[in-house]
């Protein structure tokens, strides 16, 4: 049995209405949200730092024995440990989110211990930002017109970073980011009535920061 068997679409609810379709469906990919969610490499930098001083202090000491570095290799086992469990909730979190556009609306399928589906409808979402890293992954953050907000800690990781009082769910390392960008901004303008609210804007940059252009 597979985390999607229970489900009569693959991360939906339920059956769509006859007039709702499916643009797009797509998952994070589980080393870019290793790094950029869980912050891999900033905590192996740190245990690296952390064996390094342990090292240092070792050596003016005087290394007489292989027990006088017993202090490094605790720091390193720890890290290596740490490192080891986000990757593991990393993949984790990964494996059981699915991102689905559709006509009518963004459906994230998300939640290791317990799945969980949030609905955002298109005509909600006011503006559609994008971070693209170096390899063609990215990150979608989703601005919403509503004053019902959704809980930060409900969201993460797939919340846009820092955004604690107005939180903005995320579509989180996704493959090929430009051209899901470039769909979902289509999507969202296609429902919004011309007039009532601001266009979704799409942004790229070669930066991990986000912006606002119009979007094509």
């Amino acid at each position: 049995m597979t985390e999607h068997d229970h489900e009569p679409i693959p991360g939906l609810p339920g059956l769509l209405p006859k007039d709702e379709r499916i643009l797009w469906q797509g998952a994070p990919d589980w080393r870019v949200l290793a790094r950029t969610a869980y912050h891999t490499r900033i905590v192996t930098g740190y245990f690296v730092l952390l064996a390094g001083w342990s090292l240092g202090e070792a050596l003016a000491r005087g290394v007489d024995a292989i027990g006088d570095l017993s202090g490094v290799g605790l720091t390193a086992g720890f890290g290596a440990v740490a490192v080891g469990l986000l990757n593991l909730l990393a993949w984790g979190a990964a494996r059981t989110t699915l991102y689905t556009l559709t006509n009518r609306r963004i459906v994230f399928r998300v939640g290791i211990a317990f799945s969980k589906c949030i609905n955002l409808p298109l005509r909600r979402i006011a503006s559609v930002g994008l971070a693209v890293q170096a390899d063609g992954s990215g990150d979608l953050p989703l601005a919403l017109e509503s004053e019902r907000k959704l809980g930060f800690l409900a969201l993460w990781p797939h919340a846009r970073p820092w955004r604690v009082a107005t939180p903005e769910p995320m579509l989180r390392a996704v493959p090929d980011a430009r051209h899901v960008a470039a769909l979902v901004a289509r999507a969202c303008l296609s429902v919004h009535p011309q007039g009532t609210v601001a266009q979704p804007a799409l942004v790229t940059v070669a930066e991990p920061a986000f912006g606002q252009a119009v979007a094509a």
